[in-house]
C-alpha cells in the first residue's frame, strides 16, 4: 500500500513538473499534418514555438505549434503563390509572391496584410526572402536581381523597393536560378544557391556582384532552402530528397560539404528552420499531382 502511495505521489508530482502535461503528451511530434491541397514551400519559426507556412495554391498562412502540431489558417492568400517567409521581431511575416512577382508583409497577430510590393512584371519568380542589415532581400529565380526593402526607424515599411541587379559569377539560364538566401558566417554578405546549376555564390548586398564559393567541385542541385547556424549551411536539394550540410570559410569563400542528410519521411522537402535542437522541413511532393485531397505534412530532424 505504501509503494502504491508512493507512485501515485511521483506521477502527481511529474504532472505537476511538466505543467499538467502528462509526460508522454509534452513531445513535440516529430511529423505533423498541414491542411490537404496546402500545397506548402516556405517555413518561418518564432517569434516562441510557432511555424509558419505558406501555401503555393492560394498564398494562404498557415500556423502551427510545434509543440502539438495542431494549426490554423492566420492570413488568407490573395490567389497567388505564397514562398520564402521570415518573421521579424516586430510580429510580421515577410512573404515572397512567387510567380505573381510581389511580396506582402502580413501581422501575425491579424493575419492583415500590413503593406504589398509589386516588384516586377511579365515573367518572374520571386522565391525567398532574409532579413539582413535594416533590409528585407528577396531573390528572383527567374531574373538576375536581388529587390530589397530598406526598413526605416522601428521597422518602418519603406513605400518603394530597391532593385540591385546580379552581375559577376552568376549566369542565369535555363530553369529556377537564383533560390534560397541566407547570411554569410560574418554577416558582411549574402549567400545564394542557384538551383538549376548547384552553384553556390557570395553577394555583395550594396552591388550585387556575385563570386562563386568554392565547395571543391561538390554540387547543391536543386538547391532551395538554405539556414546558416554559426559556420554550418544547410541546403536542402529539394527533389534529391537531400539537406546538404556544408562547413564554410568565414568569409564564406569557401565550403565543404561535409554531410548529407536524408529521411525516409521526405517528399520533395523545400525549405529548412530550426527550433531547440530540431530541424523542420516542408513536405512540397513536388513529384505528385496536387489535388484539393492531397495531403501534406511537415518533418522535423535532428542535425
Amino acid at each position: 500500500m505504501r509503494s502504491a502511495i508512493l507512485k501515485t505521489a511521483l506521477g502527481a508530482l511529474v504532472v505537476v513538473m511538466l505543467g499538467g502535461v502528462p509526460a508522454q503528451a509534452a513531445t513535440k511530434p516529430d511529423t505533423f499534418p498541414l491542411p490537404n491541397g496546402f500545397q506548402p514551400e516556405g517555413i518561418a519559426i518564432g517569434p516562441g514555438p510557432y511555424a509558419y507556412f505558406g501555401s503555393r495554391a492560394t498564398g494562404d498562412i498557415y500556423r502551427a505549434d510545434l509543440r502539438t502540431g495542431k494549426g490554423a489558417v492566420i492570413s488568407k492568400g490573395p490567389g497567388t503563390q505564397s514562398l520564402g517567409l521570415k518573421t521579424d521581431g516586430r510580429g510580421r511575416l515577410f512573404v515572397a509572391g512567387g510567380n505573381a512577382g510581389n511580396a506582402r508583409v502580413v501581422d501575425l497577430r491579424t493575419g492583415q496584410v500590413l503593406k504589398s510590393y509589386q516588384f516586377a512584371t511579365g515573367t518572374s519568380f520571386v522565391n525567398d526572402v532574409i532579413l539582413f542589415g535594416g533590409a528585407a532581400y528577396f531573390t528572383d529565380s527567374a531574373n538576375p536581381v536581388l529587390y530589397k526593402l530598406d526598413l526605416g526607424r522601428g521597422g518602418a515599411l519603406p513605400d518603394e523597393v530597391v532593385k540591385i541587379p546580379l552581375s559577376g559569377a552568376i549566369q542565369y539560364t535555363t530553369g529556377n536560378n537564383a533560390n534560397g538566401i541566407a547570411p554569410s558566417p560574418d554577416r558582411k554578405s549574402l549567400l545564394i544557391v542557384q538551383s538549376n546549376t548547384g552553384k553556390l555564390f557570395e553577394v555583395d548586398p550594396s552591388s550585387g556582384v556575385t563570386t562563386e564559393v568554392d565547395l571543391g567541385g561538390e554540387l547543391l542541385t536543386n538547391g532551395d532552402g538554405l539556414l546558416l547556424s554559426g559556420r554550418t549551411l544547410y541546403a536542402v536539394q529539394n527533389r534529391l530528397n537531400t539537406v546538404a550540410v556544408i562547413g564554410l570559410a568565414r568569409d564564406s569563400s569557401s565550403g565543404k560539404v561535409v554531410r548529407r542528410l536524408t529521411d525516409p519521411r521526405f517528399d520533395v522537402p523545400t525549405t529548412v528552420a530550426a527550433y531547440g535542437h530540431r530541424l523542420y522541413l516542408p513536405n512540397a511532393r513536388f513529384t505528385t499531382t496536387p489535388t484539393p485531397d492531397t495531403t501534406y505534412d511537415v518533418v522535423a530532424i535532428k542535425p
